[in-house]
């Protein structure tokens, strides 16, 4: 069985979860030109074997079938939802703990991948476990804070005040506990 904190097999092929496999075939032969140690200008034999293991890994449906499980495994516990209606009553308190689980989404992406430190909101949904147009209302408040940024690609990452922010929020209310103790990495 693999395990789910290992790396993420689609993020590395540049593929989504549901591709099928003419899809991996294909990126897999562009990325793998590009990451063999003989290229002059890219070649990288580290990533070049990272993206071979991938690439057996999702071709072999039996295999695929056994990642896909602690995949989608790992995805679901990595972060715990902050809070629904029928654990807070109050609207303001929920929107309050939202905004601190999306940014300690963003905080822990931007520590694991400094230099790929956005997420998507349909990330975010599965993420935090809010619904996307839940959400809406959340992005457009720390944006317009300063604290998350929509980068070039529409991903959202946190910011040095974002950063700022949670760190001395979370310092004032460090009995409040919103990510799962075993993580380490975020897997987008």
């Amino acid at each position: 069985m693999l395990q789910p904190d290992g790396p993420d097999y689609y993020e590395l092929l540049q593929i989504s979860p549901n591709a099928e496999p003419e899809t991996i075939h294909r990126v897999y032969r562009l990325l793998a030109q590009r990451y063999h140690p003989d290229n002059l200008h890219t070649g990288d034999e580290g990533r070049f074997r990272e993206l071979v293991h991938a690439y057996e890994v999702l071709t072999d449906p039996e295999r695929r079938a056994q990642y896909d499980i602690a995949y989608n495994e790992a995805k679901k516990t990595r972060w715990q939802p902050v809070a629904t209606p029928e654990h807070a009553s109050d609207p303001i308190e929920v929107e309050q703990m939202v905004r601190l689980t999306l940014l300690e989404v963003l905080y822990e992406r931007r520590r694991a991948e400094p230099s790929r430190a956005g997420v998507f909101v349909l990330d975010l949904e599965q993420l935090t476990g809010h619904a996307r147009e839940h959400l809406e209302f959340t992005v457009w408040y720390l944006t317009k804070k300063n604290f998350v940024m929509r980068e070039d690609n529409s991903k959202l990452s946190i910011t040095a005040d974002g950063v700022d922010y949670l760190e001395t929020h979370y310092a004032t209310n460090g009995a409040r506990r919103r990510l799962d103790a075993h993580t380490d990495q975020v897997a987008v």
